[in-house]
């Protein structure tokens, strides 16, 4: 059975998916790279610079001692016949072969140059230099190298940094105003400087931040012509509508004409729906603020339904809301638990959150991951394949909860059932307490 690998933390992750640790990381390896290439070959041209001189000085060295040798006179203390020490291929070379060389070898653990040449009678002459003063410049080259290396990968790297930092800061300023552009804030803009100069080259940053705002642009021109369209044809029809209402009601009594009466006023309901919904959009709303004790207000807004609905009230206490907007936000979510769920619909209040819940098949998955959508129906499971509403309906509870300050979560049950929770925010009693 194979071991799953354990995962790295979290925060571990989201930190080495920033392109601020890639581009440190890539810069750093490069860095490295090129300083470990560069300082092995200055250290291998040096090393065999400094070794050729050494063997060329002790050959000359060698070739004079020869001839003292020849000539019987003493020799230096650095050269002998048949050394002991002599390194074995060295001694072969000029045994077997007669031919003169150089190695370089340990002495008494001390770094030296060896130089050896065949002399009459099978002998050996050899000569010992000592290196260590080579191995001692060669060791502080290393050093210098690494040294030198280790100043200029810090340098690039911070230089590399500032100049990705700079386009990271720009790029999370574009996600945060994509980001509020996203929650509904039309105006917001960029503005990236760069962009502002078109004859300038610009970079990938600057043309995504022009991008968006011409996105930005563009879906707030559309969105506020539909906007307009939507209050002036809700707004022409009002009139016809109150005439067609008037007319309806000089019908003679019957079933057909309690059906254009019924079909009236839910007409003018959709336009009054269409209204208030293009004054929301155009957040001209402003909440008219009062200090309220919710269960009395939630009891009367319930009844005023018309509907049979258990209060329950769980924790009651002063809030300070929109007396009317937030009678409308409960009978939407009244209306809408009655018309698309099952009984029995329970509304729980426990200050300064209101729960709306009934016992049908739940609210659809769209309107979970998305929301309540306008001209859709809010119904789901059995109901799924009809249309049984405009979608109005949560559409405005939710527009009016957000001049309320207030925040309205939609989900399912465990065991069935749409729930819809409000959750008010707290008077400045409780905020200062």
């Amino acid at each position: 059975m194979r071991t799953p690998r354990p995962r790295p933390p979290r925060w571990l992750h989201a930190w080495t998916a920033t392109l601020y640790w890639k581009a440190a990381v890539f810069i750093t390896v490069m860095c490295c790279l090129l300083a470990a290439v560069l300082g092995i070959l200055v250290h291998v041209l040096v090393d065999r610079q400094t070794q050729d001189r050494a063997r060329h000085t002790a050959l000359a060295e060698l070739d004079r001692s020869k001839s003292v040798y020849v000539a019987g006179d003493p020799l230096d203390r650095n050269v002998s016949v048949n050394p002991a020490d002599l390194p074995a291929p060295l001694r072969e070379m000029a045994v077997r072969r007669h031919e003169r060389g150089t190695q370089l070898a340990t002495h008494r653990g001390r770094p030296v140059m060896w130089a050896a040449t065949p002399v009459a009678g099978g002998k050996v002459l050899a000569l010992r230099l000592d290196y260590s003063e080579q191995a001692a410049s060669l060791r502080g080259l290393d050093g210098a190298i690494i040294g030198s290396s280790a100043a200029a990968i810090a340098l690039t790297l911070a230089a590399g940094l500032i100049s990705v930092s700079r386009i990271t800061r720009r790029l999370h300023h574009t996600a945060r105003v994509a980001r509020r552009i996203s929650t509904g804030d039309l105006d917001a803009r960029v503005n990236d400087p760069r962009a502002r100069r078109p004859a300038r080259a610009q970079d990938e940053a600057a043309a995504v931040a022009t991008a968006l705002d011409a996105m930005a642009a563009s879906l707030q021109t559309r969105l506020h012509s539909e906007q307009r369209f939507t209050a002036d044809v809700s707004h022409e029809l009002r009139t016809p509508l109150a005439g067609l209402h008037s007319a309806a009601e000089l019908l003679p009594p019957g079933r057909p004409t309690e059906m254009v009466r019924d079909r009236v006023r839910a007409l003018r309901g959709l336009t009054e729906d269409l209204l208030e919904i293009s004054r929301l959009d155009a957040q001209v709303e402003s909440a008219d603020l009062d200090i309220h004790q919710l269960g009395p207000l939630a009891e009367r807004a319930v009844r005023a339904t018309g509907t049979t609905t258990e209060v329950r009230i769980v924790g009651d206490d002063q809030v300070e809301t929109d007396r009317r907007r937030l009678e409308r936000v409960l009978g939407n979510l009244v209306a809408n638990a009655h018309k698309h769920g099952r009984l029995p619909v329970v509304v729980i209040i426990d200050a300064p959150v209101i729960t709306v819940r009934d016992h049908g098949d739940g609210y659809p998955a769209y309107l979970l991951d998305q929301g309540p959508q306008r001209f859709r129906s809010q119904s789901g499971g059995s109901d799924a394949g009809r249309r049984t509403g405009h979608g109005l309906g949560l559409t405005i509870a939710a527009g009016q909860a957000h001049v309320l300050g207030a925040t309205l979560r939609f989900s399912n049950a465990p065991d069935g059932g749409a729930v819809a929770e409000l959750h008010l925010p707290p008077s400045p009693d409780q905020v200062d307490n």
